[in-house]
């Protein structure tokens, strides 16, 4: 990464299934993720909880030392229905509370293999990304190919001019951990010039927060 400005990432929250997938590639590369973050000294966000591989990559992180933050709804924590988090745990009340707050908290996002609670959580980062609510880079790692429709999906998006160049641009990609890490800090934040002049008011809770009801 000689000549390129890194940025400096401390904490990355990681969108994953509670499931652990049919592959076991997934299991082992959420595992090494975990342990990548460890060894750079990165600490980690999550939604929470043991189960699948929400639970691989933030047991692996602890067991390097480094802090791990679990932000769940407390329904989720009834008759304990996720598991015991990992690290501390926040409880929020909405699922809307726990993104904003995963937001704030987080210097950059990745996605492992998850299934629909995965994929809203990767595409409202970059929906709000898009809308310049935050400049932090966002990736998936592609375990497998398991991203592979996905991203192909996306490139068509652009093809039939629902998604600009530039907004695609937001989403990176890697198929190791390592190189995934690299380019989110490598990522240079490339806002739209009209959407960037968007003002997003603060609400009137204790700590101000972002008004963040629009979705595209």
């Amino acid at each position: 990464m000689e000549g390129v400005l890194v940025r400096k990432i401390k904490k990355i929250c990681v969108f994953c299934g509670a499931n652990s997938g049919k592959d076991v590639a997934f299991v082992n590369a959420s595992f090494h993720l975990g342990e990548v973050l460890g060894k750079r000294k990165i600490d980690l966000v999550y939604g929470g909880g043991k189960l699948g591989l929400m639970g691989c990559v933030s047991t692996a992180v602890a067991q390097h030392e480094r802090q791990v933050l679990g932000i769940i709804p407390s329904a989720f924590t009834v008759n304990n229905l996720v598991g015991e988090t990992c690290g501390k745990e926040i409880k929020v009340a909405t699922m809307q509370e726990r993104l904003v707050m995963m937001m704030e908290l987080s210097d950059a996002f990745i996605a492992l293999p998850g299934g629909f609670g995965t994929l809203e959580e990767l595409f409202q980062m970059i929906s709000w990304a898009q809308l310049s609510i935050h400049n932090k880079p966002i990736g998936v790692l592609n375990i497998n190919g398991f991203f592979n429709g996905l991203l192909s999906f996306v490139d068509h998006a652009v093809k039939q001019e629902f998604i600009t160049p530039r907004a695609r641009k937001i989403l990176i990609s890697a198929t190791t951990a390592d190189e995934l890490v690299d380019k989110l800090q490598a990522f240079r934040f490339e806002s739209d010039p009209a959407l960037s002049k968007l003002k997003w008011s603060p609400s009137s809770s204790q700590k101000e927060k972002l008004d963040l009801t629009l979705r595209l």
